[in-house]
């Protein structure tokens, strides 16, 4: 089991912050079909942007499920411990730090994964913000900036040392971005060296790797990412593999038809009719690949209300007891 602070997860499954992805509808969704917890999408710690409806969204509501975790980043030790207290007081009740994000806008601003390449600086933010909040403080991090700087056990151990409470761990390093495989040898080296939970997250795409990840290292849970996009049920498949040896099947159509539903009817409701309807494009695709109907993606993205989007997801999804696919 994870317990960070007096927070105990009953299933040691979490779904990745995924900007523009992991908004409050998807992660209530993926709380519901499995999650541990689920991590809000990362916020900039300059409060100065925090204007936008874009960031508004993005930070805490007091009426999410608990815990409410939401990730931060930035460069600066003093702004980001300001941006903690800001999002402690706005209701977050656990906080994490970015330094794993590969992305070009956030590195250039020597932000995300750019921070692992000055172990002073990764240290002085850590103790800044633990020293910030009395709340729980994660990280998260690459195994390093590229493969000849692989530095993940040094600010592993400088994170223990500053009191953050778990690591979290994606197997690629910020040289990498998404190409190519994630290795978890770096995280089974990580595991070893220090005393905190460790979090394991990169390509964990079924029951049978997420199993397979917590037999070969000694990860207290795994975090989902890209394997839970169009396809949140993910976590359910996976707890009842790692609880029962059980293959759960795919949702049948009928149920997908409900799944989809509540996850769209919670776009709209969250950014209203024009935005949501825009937004509901991309997680209706992924949804539909799922499912093996790309040939109607076009004519959904066509669509500009959410009675047509609605209503031709009904048409698409007519209920019947055919399963989407092999169970995974």
């Amino acid at each position: 089991m994870l317990t960070l602070g007096s927070f105990t997860l009953d299933t040691p499954l979490v779904l990745a912050p995924m900007a523009g992805i992991t908004d409050a509808p998807f992660r209530s969704l993926c709380r519901e079909m499995g999650a541990g917890l689920a991590v809000a999408e990362m916020v900039t710690a300059d409060q100065s942007l925090w204007h936008t409806q874009k960031s508004r969204l993005r930070l805490p509501h007091h009426q999410e499920d608990e815990p409410r975790m939401i990730q931060i980043a930035g460069g600066d030790p003093q702004m980001l411990a300001d941006a903690a207290r800001a999002n402690v007081d706005l209701g977050a009740q656990i906080i994490d730090i970015n330094m794993g994000c590969p992305a070009k806008k956030v590195c250039k601003k020597a932000a995300g994964s750019a921070l692992l390449k000055d172990e002073k600086l990764v240290a002085e933010i850590l103790d800044a913000v633990v020293k910030a909040v009395e709340v729980p403080v994660t990280l998260k991090i690459r195994t390093g900036w590229s493969a000849k700087h692989k530095n993940a056990v040094t600010i592993g151990k400088l994170a223990e040392a500053a009191g953050i409470q778990a690591l979290t761990l994606h197997g690629r390093t910020r040289e990498d971005r998404f190409r190519g495989e994630a290795e978890y040898a770096t995280l089974a080296e990580v595991c070893q060296a220090i005393d905190i939970p460790v979090i394991a997250n990169g390509d964990i795409d079924s029951p049978e790797k997420a199993a397979w990840v917590f037999e070969n290292t000694e990860a207290a849970a795994v975090m989902i990412g890209r394997a839970a996009q169009g396809r949140p049920w993910i976590f359910r498949q996976i707890k009842a593999w790692l609880d029962k040896g059980e293959k759960q099947p795919a949702p049948n159509y009928q149920e997908l038809k409900a799944i989809i539903g509540k996850h769209l009817q919670g776009l709209y409701a969250t950014y209203g009719e024009f935005m949501g309807v825009r937004i509901a494009r991309k997680h209706f695709g992924w949804y539909l690949q799922q499912a093996g109907q790309n040939s109607w993606r076009k004519q959904f993205n066509q669509l500009e209300t959410p009675e047509q989007q609605l209503n031709l997801m009904a048409e698409i999804f007519q209920p019947t007891e055919e399963l989407l696919g092999k169970p995974a």
